[in-house]
């Protein structure tokens, strides 16, 4: 796979010339410019991705040959890159500089050259005239792997040293950079202090950004970062990668954030939402208990020794987070998460969990090792070789614990394990040891959970909004996930005995797959009734023409007439399917929007066409009505259901109209919008600048074999999507069925009746359902969303009833079903099953909302 992206590095001859200054300006320059950037890391530095954050609203991340693998670098940096305009890699050390011993290994020349991405250096210039040019040339041409492309004079004094300097180097000058006490940057005994623990960082980063943009010039660097050759790689996903899932229940995994626990990487949670659990952070200088329900703990580096005041204050968590480890909930702790689950640090108290004490010191520790595991641990098995990197000013006595060591290093035991328990000093990036992540998911999710306190009133997830993904951003919404998805959102279980595994790609698991022999079917929304025999005989008609390519425009025609629209505002599709692939694939958007819960199928088209979706909840709490206002305002595509799937909300127009933005598309999914009486709230009929309505024929006229769906809307965008749609797409009977239905004079009174019967049968359904106790979401759609209580879903298909599970759907867990709306019949005997399923399990259906 090839894929194209513009990118540069920021490298320099020797440490102390202003790498990070320049590169993290250079990020936020370009952010400000209105450019979506991504920023990385050479090295395993966790210290500056933190300031390429703040600069560019994304996580930072890192490439690192010795922590991940050669073979990932190319990977990594186009995950990260996902949906940005550029990439700017900030380089580490001098630009040849890596491991002593190796040849470069992992120095910013290794990783350029893996990623043949182009070299822009930096030289502090404020010593020095015409001896830059020397030292440029000689930077130029040692490595001829190494595509150095122009150099950035940092520190500039006068304008007529900076002439000289530029006339001794065959290099393009991309600019002089001044001196600025404004942004200088306070130090920590390990590096820089990182950006979360600078009240002032966002300001700095703002100054860096105007700084770099005033003295830089812009459009030079990113004509040179657009130079750079497409990738022959594919984008990491950390699906593929922690290949296993957990099963059942998504395991609670608390992960330590806050001003003391700043070191992780954003791929760690990355990888373990992937493997099915619900990843969520806590503080551990303010809070006073463990998240509810945690089964799992990741405590990752940091400087708790700045705040061991603070942490040994707060005895609340600290009891907790002990009683937890000791009742063995699955813990992994390292360097500071090692630290604080120690005895005592510097003389305070702190967790007590792992028998040792730590104390600062003068001695730096700092290498780049190979580790091995001595035996099975939670991480590792026996052997199991991982690389890693430690730097730290500490000392923990004793070195290692009675259960055994972590790792061995260099012949030397380190750290503290037990079948539950991993502490240790090594930083270990898991996208290069995905195994880790896989083990500890697995472990998280066969424990039993911690006991902790009583959750506050109203959870995140019941205030909607956007949902953030990763530890970075704070700064940035991900991903997530899939980068970006919310926390809680796929819980999911593949339908079998006791819930089941989770699907393979919980964002494609539709109603078809719950239905088998011998179930009744409430799990598919397609209306429960004979299809008109007018449409058969239009079906039938169609496959005379089976001979000759199908042709549209009659569709169009009968379509555009239908929504008294312009022929030139209609596209006949493949059903909504491949309308939602035209979608994805029609912009290269910088932040997409998918409103949910909502029908999966536009996120998993955007994610596969390789778009960082930003998910927006609709929640419980608000009977899962859309607030404009959480959409964030730089999206510039907005997907989002009307009347809603799974939920059945029917959003105003007027909410939808408040969506609108120049520059910004909005696609609304209207696939059901034909089973509303009258459409109300429809948008298909109206003129509207950059807004698109999907619709699909397949549910209200029976007919899901023939994928008949349109698009209507903004003429410019019609034209866009058409372009990208493939030839022939759209078959002739799909042709027909879209006239038929359309233009038909018998439709427009079929499908009102349609409409009407629906209605009937979902009162009938809403009615048996809260006399059995239980409130179902009010619904204007063909199905009904209830929360009946965890393993209900499958006690109904062991009673012969499939219903459609919806933890597969964001935002919702298992604890809610999606039943479809059938004649009274159908109704009565789910219901018949629905009781003697409460009977046989009244606790389950105890814990409805």
């Amino acid at each position: 796979m090839v894929t194209a992206l513009p990118r540069v590095m920021v490298a320099a001859p020797m440490t102390g010339q202003g790498k990070t200054t320049v590169a993290t300006g250079l990020m936020a320059a370009l952010r400000a410019a209105g450019h979506t950037v991504s920023g990385h890391k050479v090295g395993p530095d966790y210290i500056d991705p933190g300031y390429h954050a703040l600069a560019t609203g994304r996580p930072g991340r890192n490439l690192d040959p010795h922590l991940v693998g050669e073979d990932r670098v190319a990977p990594l940096l186009l995950h990260g890159a996902r949906g940005a305009d550029a990439a700017v890699v900030e380089g580490v050390m001098g630009l040849h500089d890596g491991r002593i011993g190796t040849g470069g290994f992992s120095s910013s020349a290794h990783v350029a050259a893996l990623t043949r991405t182009p070299v822009v250096l930096v030289v502090d210039v404020s010593r020095m005239s015409r001896s830059a040019g020397a030292l440029l040339a000689g930077m130029a041409d040692y490595d001829p792997s190494v595509d150095v492309v122009g150099v950035i004079l940092n520190r500039a004094g006068s304008a007529r040293n900076t002439a000289e300097i530029t006339r001794s180097t065959r290099l393009p000058v991309l600019g002089a950079v001044p001196h600025d006490e404004r942004i200088a940057r306070p130090s920590r005994h390990l590096g820089l202090v990182p950006a979360a623990e600078r009240a002032e960082s966002e300001r700095v980063v703002a100054r860096l950004g105007e700084h770099i943009a005033a003295h830089v010039d812009l459009d030079a660097v990113l004509e040179l970062a657009r130079s750079a050759p497409a990738l022959d790689a594919r984008p990491w996903d950390p699906a593929d990668a922690v290949g296993s899932r957990t099963g059942g229940r998504r395991p609670v995994v608390a992960v330590a954030q806050g001003r003391a626990f700043t070191f992780r990487y954003p791929e760690t949670e990355e990888l373990l939402r992937a493997a099915g659990c619900d990843v969520r952070a806590f503080d551990p200088l303010t809070d006073t208990g463990l998240p509810a329900g945690t089964r799992g703990i990741y405590l990752g580096g940091g400087f708790p020794e700045v705040y061991a005041g603070s942490l040994a204050a707060n005895r609340s968590l600290a009891a907790e987070l002990g009683e937890a480890v000791r009742d063995g909930v699955p813990t992994v702790a390292e360097c500071a998460g090692l630290l604080y689950l120690a005895r005592s640090l510097d003389g305070r108290p702190m967790v007590g969990a792992v028998r040792a004490d730590a104390r600062m010191t003068d001695r730096l520790t700092l290498r780049y090792p190979e580790a091995v595991s001595p035996g099975d641990t939670l991480l590792a098995r026996a052997g199991e070789r991982v690389t890693g990197h430690e730097f730290h000013r500490t000392r923990v006595t004793p070195e290692t614990g009675a259960d055994g060591p972590a790792w061995e290093i260099e012949g030397a035991a380190e750290g503290f394990a037990s079948p539950t328990l991993h502490a240790s000093y090594l930083h270990v990036h898991w996208a290069g040891h995905p195994r880790l992540a896989a083990r500890f998911a697995e472990a998280a999710a066969s424990g039993a959970p911690a006991a902790t306190a009583p959750a506050a009133p109203g959870p995140p997830a019941d205030r909607g909004g956007v949902v953030h993904t990763s530890a970075a951003s704070a700064a940035v919404a991900g991903t997530g996930a899939t980068p970006g998805l919310p926390d809680g959102a796929h819980t999911g279980a593949a339908p079998g005995p006791s819930g089941g595994a989770l699907p393979a790609d919980p964002l494609r698991h539709h109603g078809d797959a719950e239905t088998g022999d011998g179930l009744l079917d409430l799990a598919v929304n397609v209306y429960a009734g004979p299809r008109p025999a007018w449409l058969d005989r239009a079906l039938h008609a169609s496959l005379a023409d089976a001979a000759a390519y199908p042709d549209p425009r009659p569709a169009r025609a009968a379509i555009a007439h239908h929504h008294g629209r312009g022929p030139d505002a209609v596209l006949p599709t493949a059903g909504a399917a491949e309308a939602f692939t035209l979608l994805a694939r029609l912009r290269p958007w910088r932040r997409p929007v998918v409103v949910h819960p909502q029908f999966t199928e536009p996120h998993a088209a955007l994610e596969q066409a390789g778009h960082r979706v930003t998910p927006v909840l609709c929640t419980a709490g608000d009977g899962f009505a859309l607030r404009p206002e959480a959409v964030p305002e730089d999206a510039d595509l907005v997907v989002v259901g009307n009347p809603t799937n799974p939920t059945g909300v029917l959003h105003p127009a007027r909410v939808l109209r408040a969506l609108r933005r120049p520059g910004r598309l909005l696609a609304v999914d209207e696939a059901f919008m034909d089973a509303v009486p009258g459409e109300p709230e429809s948008l298909a009929g109206e003129e509207l600048e950059g807004v698109v309505v999907l619709r699909s024929l397949t549910k209200h006229w029976s007919i899901p074999g023939i994928r008949a769906g349109y698009v209507v809307g903004d003429p410019a965008v019609v034209r866009e999507l058409a372009r990208g749609q493939t030839p022939w797409s759209v078959s002739a009977p799909a042709v027909a069925a879209m006239v038929a239905c359309t233009a038909d004079p018998r439709a427009a009174a079929e499908a009102a009746e349609r409409a009407r019967t629906l209605d009937g049968w979902r009162d009938t359904l809403e009615a048996g359902l809260r006399r059995a106790g239980l409130e179902p979401v009010p619904s204007r759609a063909p199905f009904v969303l209830v929360r009946v209580g965890e393993g209900v879903h499958t006690r109904l298909r062991a009673g012969g009833v499939a219903v459609r599970r919806a933890d597969t759907f964001p935002g919702l867990d298992a604890s809610w079903v999606r039943v479809a709306v059938r004649p009274p019949e159908a109704t009565a005997r789910f219901l018949a099953v629905l009781e003697a399923v409460a009977e046989r399990s009244a606790p389950a259906l105890s814990a409805r909302a």
